[in-house]
């Protein structure tokens, strides 16, 4: 079996975030980047797949500039067969484009199962593995706790968490499925693992080999819908400063009356 586990590469969680000077991104210098943390959980699962499988060929697949290549020197490290870097320069996609062309690589690439994080952190739309199984004409599960394959019989059995409960899933292989936490305990790469991802290829295309080409929207060199973002952020701006708390003092009953009566100012009671 063939699997595709796509990642993608994020801020990390304890960097500190500013806005760019447009107000309509992050500032990106100095900022650290790793692989989406879901996307970890996807990656892993491929992984205890293949120890069960030993045939089976595990290919990570992302889309962005020079720096997402980082992510997948983990990967190759962490135990991908194949790594393949679609090359993006100046145009960023939303999620809409960015299942179009993801969708375009799986097609060339070919897999019987396709993973990724059930969000990307860092605008976390969970909109993408969705969109790329509609346009690949696959069945979807978001949000995977466990996952059961029969690749003999080409069918998957996926849990997922609902509010009191677990839903169990059947589907048909080739799918996509999206990983929740708590679907494993991702690993570590070892030291070995990461001197020899160094010396291992990735995979480049571009968005002209995959017949998408931004520049000629619209035209007979474009094959794909045209407007491929359907979205565009207008401005970011920093969240509302708190009003600095309050620290009451005195005995415990004078302390609880001043509380009661400022929980009533806030209607709170």
């Amino acid at each position: 079996m063939k699997i595709i586990v796509l990642v993608k590469q994020v801020p990390d969680s304890e960097a500190n975030i500013r806005i760019n000077a447009d107000n309509n991104d992050i500032e990106t210098a100095g900022i650290k980047f790793v692989m989406n943390p879901y996307d970890e959980y996807a990656m892993e699962e491929a992984l205890r797949i293949k120890e069960k499988n030993p045939d089976t060929e595990i290919t990570a697949l992302t889309l962005g500039g020079p720096g997402a290549q980082d992510v997948l020197r983990n990967c190759l490290a962490l135990g991908a067969a194949k790594v393949v870097h679609i090359k993006l320069n100046t145009e960023k996609p939303d999620s809409n484009a960015a299942a179009h062309i993801l969708s375009r690589a799986i097609e060339r690439l070919g897999a019987g199962l396709i993973l990724a994080g059930k969000q990307a952190i860092d605008d976390g739309a969970f909109t993408t593995p969705g969109a790329i199984s509609t346009m690949l004409n696959m069945p979807f599960v978001a949000s995977a706790i466990k996952i059961e394959l029969n690749p003999e019989a080409e069918k998957a059995v996926v849990y997922r968490e609902i509010e009191g409960s677990t839903e169990v899933i059947e589907c048909a292989l080739p799918a996509v499925i999206s990983a929740e936490k708590g679907l494993n305990q991702p690993r570590y790469a070892s030291l070995m693992g990461i001197m020899q991802a160094k010396k291992k290829p990735i995979e480049e295309l571009t968005l002209a080999e995959l017949n998408i080409d931004f520049a000629n929207v619209g035209t007979e060199q474009c094959s794909v819908p045209t407007n491929l973002n359907k979205t565009s952020i207008l401005k970011l701006a920093y969240p509302p400063q708190r009003k600095q708390g309050e620290i009451l003092e005195g005995e415990i009953s004078e302390v609880v009356c001043k509380l009661v009566e400022k929980l009533k100012e806030a209607k709170v009671l």
